[in-house]
């Protein structure tokens, strides 16, 4: 064999393996695109789930309208209010309505679901407020009323024309002395709820 013989067979040979390893690179780009291709869609499976989260976060939210039974009572186990086995409670989460630890309590539970709220005074009906007491003049009162010690009566008052209830803590002949504090203002309040129903918002 001559040398140009050799260079031939030698150029063959390189052009051969040349060959054989585009033909593996195919081969081996064709096993690492069903891998890139799931990967890609486990990652966007991710997010669709992650966006569903964000945009349905489970349980009761703000603005949603929810049904409740609940049972009120101070630190001490005594009972101040129940709806038990009577009308269910129906508000809107951030309106209001109710103490904010109760609104807070309710969000994120589901219907079914029984939880005990701890609240606290901030919470609840804030402190006993002392400027709330006031001493009045009989004489300023209707005719007809008869104020009892304990009795709860609603006035209008002076200053701004709302409405407020008020209990009645001292009389005397010409004067008598009442209370415009929540009767559970300065308490640390437990409720036990239980969602009977939610509704988004």
């Amino acid at each position: 064999m001559y040398m140009d013989d050799r260079i031939i067979v030698l150029e063959k040979t390189m052009k051969k393996s040349e060959k054989v390893k585009g033909m593996e690179a195919v081969a081996a780009r064709k096993k690492i695109y069903p891998k890139l291709a799931m990967v890609a869609a486990a990652g966007i499976l991710i997010l669709i789930i992650i966006g569903y989260i964000l945009l349905n976060p489970s349980g009761a939210q703000n603005s949603d309208m929810v049904t409740v039974e609940y049972t009120g009572s101070l630190s001490d186990g005594s009972v101040f209010d129940t709806n038990v086995n009577g009308t269910p409670l129906t508000f809107i989460i951030g309106q209001g309505r109710v103490i904010k630890g109760f609104e807070e309590g309710v969000t994120g539970m589901t219907p079914g679901q029984t939880k005990t709220l701890n609240i606290p005074v901030d919470k609840a009906y804030g402190p006993y407020n002392n400027a709330l007491v006031h001493i009045v003049n009989r004489s300023t009162l209707p005719l007809d009323m008869k104020p009892e010690i304990g009795g709860v009566y609603t006035i209008s008052r002076k200053a701004d024309g709302a409405l407020a209830r008020v209990k009645v803590i001292n009389v005397t002949p010409t004067t008598i002395t009442w209370d415009e504090n929540h009767e559970l203002a300065g308490k640390d309040l437990v409720f036990t709820i239980r969602l009977i129903e939610s509704q988004k918002g």
